[in-house]
């Protein structure tokens, strides 16, 4: 089993179809991109020399470029290590150096942060669009390497715990698993359909493109590589049947931009990374029509845990159609679902507890990590550790994050991650990180900090050690942090009074100190970044 035959099975069966888009114009034909994906594999083998397994990285933004690297790195019998472009050049030293990557994919405006950053074990940085990238296209085209289902395909890295990512092993048969997933369960895709790739392609969007080369659909690039609403409702205008996966940032701005798009062109618009607000998803649906899916999943599982189906948020005259607009949907088909307590004990239906999932989506493990796997995997399942409510009727709802994962935009963000940078600071003498609700981004990284410290200096602090989109947009100083007898941080009490009749807001809005729970508070309110919008992920 290699991924890549679905290409050259697409390229045998419609090879004049389009292949790839880029912005209104026909980039590539099928037979035109496997060609092109056959000599970029025999040069990653002969050129660079590389062996089966071998891990190759993609640093990039969106590019047309991006499908060819991937698709060779896996006709070649390597290994893809999709990286997320927006990470600092300190995380990337982490991950291409303990991904053991020996050549990386990266775009021009990347490459010097790369080089600069890089590990030992690195040994090539081919730029896309370059002289040495066109260069590696004019070999003579390779055949394609075997692979066993149980094979490594994508080294999926995750935001760690410990402030460390972790690279789920993502095998050739989990990502054939999603894309039969996706297209049974989620958009029935069919040759000539295409997907508008305005989220990353180093996560959910990216790994959209297998369904979409399996099933002979085109993969449709912006040109500004990016997420431009003005933009994104041309190409929808241009490209009739299009779907596209989008973090609920990206629905919502689509909602309220002033623009528009012939909306019998949008064939299907996937959320992730975030639940949406119900009044979101019913405005979305008024001016949309019944074109939107859900799904829950994680890099672990990659896109592929449970769905909310077009027709779940489409038919308002199903029975409790508007509470079951709150939930995650139902398990796709190939997944087995459980919620149990802390002993693994299932519980009933209506009553919470940690998400479980088995099948055949579910990773290997974690790579170069035995004991995080064994944690992770136990008896088969996946322990998510969120935390949810699965009903009657099979809809799971999401209700709290174990793992206390901050979600932003659709952006991952694990609290102990941030805390570590911020504890370099000699005058931070506790932190404890959480998020807090909000209308546009879902939630914002706020900081509740013991000590004294200036405020620029922490952002600068973070802004050299962490991607921007982690970094807190408010720091409220508090005499001490809430602990139970044990000595560990009550985060949920923290949440409460953070979100409790707008006490603290209210307070470090007028920069006082106010007497809270077990201490007292002050700070600054902050405005998120606006340029742009974060990463999505699982």
């Amino acid at each position: 089993m290699n991924l890549a035959q679905h290409l050259e099975i697409s390229a045998q069966s419609y090879p004049n179809r389009p292949a790839i888009g880029y912005g209104t114009g026909i980039l590539l034909n099928y037979a035109e991109l496997a060609l092109r994906v056959a000599r970029l594999a025999s040069s990653l083998r002969e050129r660079f020399g590389l062996a089966d397994g071998d891990r190759v990285a993609i640093v990039a933004g969106n590019t047309p470029d991006y499908v060819t690297a991937l698709y060779a790195i896996w006709h070649a019998g390597l290994v893809g290590v999709p990286v997320n472009a927006k990470l600092h050049g300190a995380e990337l030293n982490y991950i291409l150096e303990h991904s053991g990557a020996r050549v990386v994919f990266a775009s021009p405006d990347l490459a010097t942060v790369i080089e600069a950053h890089a590990p030992p074990s690195l040994e090539q940085i081919v730029v896309f669009g370059g002289r040495s990238f066109e260069a590696l296209l004019a070999a003579d085209a390779a055949s394609l390497a075997a692979r066993q289902p149980n094979d490594l395909g994508w080294l999926f890295y995750t935001s760690g715990t410990t402030g460390r990512p972790k690279g789920a092993i993502l095998t050739q048969r989990n990502l054939a698993a999603m894309a039969e997933a996706y297209v049974d369960e989620v958009d029935r895709t069919t040759p000539g359909d295409p997907l508008l790739h305005a989220a990353p392609m180093s996560h959910g969007s990216g790994l959209y493109m297998i369904p979409y080369v399996m099933r002979a659909g085109i993969n449709v690039v912006p040109e500004s590589g990016g997420f431009d609403a003005d933009e994104i409702f041309a190409l929808i205008d241009a490209w009739p049947r299009t779907s596209m996966f989008a973090a609920p940032t990206m629905v919502k701005r689509l909602v309220d931009h002033p623009g528009g798009c012939r909306a019998d062109h949008i064939r299907t618009i996937v959320w992730g990374g975030a639940p949406m607000y119900v009044e979101d998803t019913l405005r979305a649906l008024d001016r949309f029509g019944p074109r939107f899916a859900q799904i829950y999943g994680q890099g672990e599982s990659p896109m592929t845990i449970t769905v909310l189906s077009k027709s779940d948020i489409a038919e308002r005259w199903r029975p409790h159609w508007r509470e079951r607009l709150e939930s995650a949907g139902r398990p796709f088909a190939c997944i087995e679902l459980a919620i149990v307590n802390e002993r693994g004990l299932a519980f009933p239906h209506g009553e919470p507890g940690e998400i479980l999932c088995r099948g055949e989506t579910v990773m290997a493990g974690y790579w170069q990590n035995e004991e995080a796997s064994a944690a992770a995997l136990r008896d088969g399942f996946l322990h998510t550790g969120d935390v949810g409510v699965v009903d009657a009727d099979g809809y799971l709802f999401l209700k709290d994050r174990s793992k206390d994962l901050i979600i932003s935009g659709g952006s991952n963000i694990y609290p102990r991650e941030v805390e570590e940078v911020l504890l370099r600071h000699p005058g931070v003498r506790e932190v404890s990180v959480i998020g807090r609700s909000d209308r546009e981004w879902g939630e914002v990284v706020v900081a509740y900090v013991v000590g004294e410290a200036d405020r620029a200096d922490l952002d600068t602090l973070c802004l050299n050690a962490i991607a921007r989109f982690k970094r807190p947009r408010d720091y409220v100083f508090i005499d001490a942090l809430p602990k139970n007898n044990y000595g560990k941080v009550l985060k949920t009490e923290l949440r409460g009074w953070d979100a409790g009749s707008g006490q603290a807001d209210t307070a470090a809005g007028r920069g006082q100190r106010v007497g809270v729970g077990h201490g007292s508070i002050t700070g600054s309110n902050a405005v998120p970044d606006q340029a742009g919008v974060p990463v999505p992920r699982e």
